[in-house]
């Protein structure tokens, strides 16, 4: 098999010349990421691929964002859905910057509480939660002081 035929099956989604890949999201969260990112509300063109082969996840998937470059509080909300998320900064086609999410001591306003009865249920109050353990992840909601787990977390 030739070298440029090899290279075409081996690239499943295309280049971007300005932006920022999310790359290593476990394929079940791509649309969690998403929406935790707001990428649903913004213009910018965005590719995404789902289910694609990875040695480290079984199945992953990955976002290209043109002309988005995340700040620090963006890029750690992912660590909360794909905590082994890395991340590429593209400048003309190049990859000039790769960073590793990390998740905050401290989440506020994106995850709901999983305790139906607890306050930012029932009211207009923003979440509020501190990461008691981040692998597997753990949040102590700071209104009822619930645990709730890496599997019942829900982005609000």
């Amino acid at each position: 098999m030739k070298d440029s035929m090899k290279k075409k099956l081996k690239l499943k989604v295309s280049a971007i010349k300005e932006g920022t890949v999310i790359d290593h999201i476990p394929a079940k969260n791509l649309f969690k990421v998403i929406s935790i990112l707001g990428l649903n509300k913004i213009e910018n063109q965005i590719t995404f691929g789902t289910n694609l082969e990875s040695s480290k996840l079984g199945r992953k998937a990955i976002i290209k964002v043109s002309n988005k470059f995340f700040k620090d509080n963006e890029i750690n909300k992912i660590a909360l859905i794909a905590p082994h998320a890395k991340l590429n900064i593209i400048r003309d086609y190049e990859v000039v910057e790769k960073r590793i999410v990390e998740t905050p001591d401290t989440i506020r306003g994106i995850v709901k509480c999983f305790n139906p009865k607890c306050i930012t249920n029932n009211e207009t109050i923003r979440t509020n939660f501190k990461v008691v353990e981040k692998d597997p992840l753990a949040l102590k909601c700071y209104y009822c002081e619930k645990i709730t787990t890496e599997e019942q977390i829900r982005v609000l």
